[in-house]
């Protein structure tokens, strides 16, 4: 019996996250698995994503019932136990026999004979008595950090700091949203795109924080996206705010803009003006172009911290790479990939780049500093430690940002005080229906203004 196009896509997947760093949601959607039915992509996308999620948990359940000490075993040999274990303690419509033959039959494909008959009898090991996953009623009576990482499938260092930044309550609430399925949002600025989407099967719903987005609630997006001219744009709502607060002006730069959701948002706000997107990598920078056919776009590879461009832009956009620690239900192996010291470096690297474009601010001009991440060292601490002793720049007041966008239609008026966090945008997990994103908006003062 051949194993199922489903298990062969998730396993090689899974294969590729952990061995080349990876993204998942990159590599469901590549070309590669496009042969897929809508079924078998499901599928594929259940067990990948489900597997990423749920790691440790997967690996304590696979350590009880192992011989062998998990580092010992070969990673395609590990990786078929994790897919077995997952639709063994998650996927009750799963049949247990088919979880154990195809995993143990990719054990196989993946030339490790030597180790089927270990899989096997490891696995029926844990059908038997497979370990529990955790209720929603089990999480909200956890007490410690610890339980709370355990219960969740968090590294403890992530949560404690969570706790520590946003208190007990957000913390629990990032970690469950953290662990399910996120929703689909798209930015939609033509009415008529609506009715087109919903003619293919696709039901959407409005957003919850930006008025021109759209939440798919059902429907086959993945047929449309292959064929759609221009690209369908899935985008966070989180990411949708963060291109608004760009705002309007002649002369825009966006100085790190692939894959180019914002950098869209922002030509269609600005349609008359002279935008310059820049991406460091040329492959990036030719999706950016793809994605991106704005006429009034110009895209230029160049690196954020050097770049060719002349200052005197109005408008500039640093949305920096960053931990990704805001993503996480849709990032999930970021998780297991990051360490507390690897903070130290995004935040030298993004305080370069924010240095960097900021003499690209013309006076009076206004510069948004952006990061999908949670943690401080990426976010408030580059922006104080940037204006630390310079006197060109002030912080504005993100709330009053947000009542203008509020007041010209673009953001529903739906507890707006909770979005920031002193003067700064910030969006956390499970409080807001969003993935987190930070932001700050600088403002050059004119001559005689410091």
């Amino acid at each position: 019996m051949p194993i199922s196009p489903a298990r062969v896509a998730a396993f090689d997947i899974l294969l590729r996250v952990d061995q080349q760093d990876a993204f998942a949601s990159e590599l469901l959607h590549s070309s590669r698995h496009h042969g897929l039915s809508s079924t078998d992509h499901r599928l594929a996308t259940e067990l990948t994503m489900g597997v990423l999620r749920w790691r440790s948990l997967l690996d304590q359940a696979i350590r009880e019932n192992s011989s062998l000490k998990l580092d010992k075993l070969d990673p395609p040999v590990l990786t078929s136990l994790r897919l077995a274990a997952y639709q063994l303690m998650f996927l009750d419509r799963v049949p247990q026999p088919a979880a154990i033959f195809e995993s143990v039959e990719l054990v196989k494909r993946a030339r490790k004979r030597s180790a089927a008959a270990f899989a096997n009898a490891l696995l029926r090991r844990l059908a038997r008595s497979p370990s529990q996953a955790p209720c929603e009623a089990v999480l909200e009576n956890s007490t410690t950090v610890s339980e709370l990482a355990r219960l969740t499938a968090h590294p403890e260092w992530l949560v404690a700091r969570w706790v520590g930044n946003f208190g007990w309550d957000a913390a629990k609430k990032i970690c469950a949203y953290d662990q399910q399925v996120p929703g689909v949002s798209l930015a939609i600025r033509e009415p008529a795109a609506v009715d087109r989407f919903e003619r293919q099967g696709i039901k959407l719903v409005p957003g919850f924080l930006v008025t021109n987005s759209r939440r798919v609630i059902a429907g086959d997006l993945n047929k449309l996206r292959r064929a759609e001219q221009p690209p369908i744009f899935i985008q966070d709502e989180g990411s949708q705010l963060v291109a608004l607060l760009v705002g309007q002006g002649s002369q825009i730069l966006d100085c790190c803009a692939a894959p180019g959701g914002k950098a869209r948002l922002v030509a269609d706000r600005n349609p008359r003006a002279r935008i310059v997107a820049t991406e460091l990598h040329p492959h990036r920078a030719r999706l950016l172009r793809k994605l991106v056919p704005a006429p009034n776009l110009h895209v230029i590879v160049a690196d954020a911290r050097a770049l060719p461009t002349q200052a005197g832009f109005d408008r500039v956009l640093a949305d920096v790479a960053c931990s990704g620690t805001g993503t996480l239900a849709r990032n999930p192996e970021i998780k297991w990939r990051l360490k507390a010291e690897d903070l130290a470096g995004f935040h030298r690297r993004q305080l370069e780049i924010l240095r960097s474009v900021m003499p690209q601010v013309r006076p009076g001009g206004r510069l948004v500093y952006s990061t999908c991440s949670l943690e401080k060292e990426e976010n408030e601490q580059v922006v104080e430690t940037a204006l630390d002793g310079e006197r060109s720049f002030r912080v504005l007041d993100c709330r009053e940002q947000l009542d203008q966008l509020h007041a010209e239609g673009e953001l529903m008026g739906r507890d707006l005080d909770s979005l920031h966090r002193g003067p700064y945008l910030q969006t956390i997990p499970g409080t807001h229906p969003c993935d987190g994103f930070f932001a700050a908006i600088l403002e050059r003062t004119l001559p005689g203004r410091q």
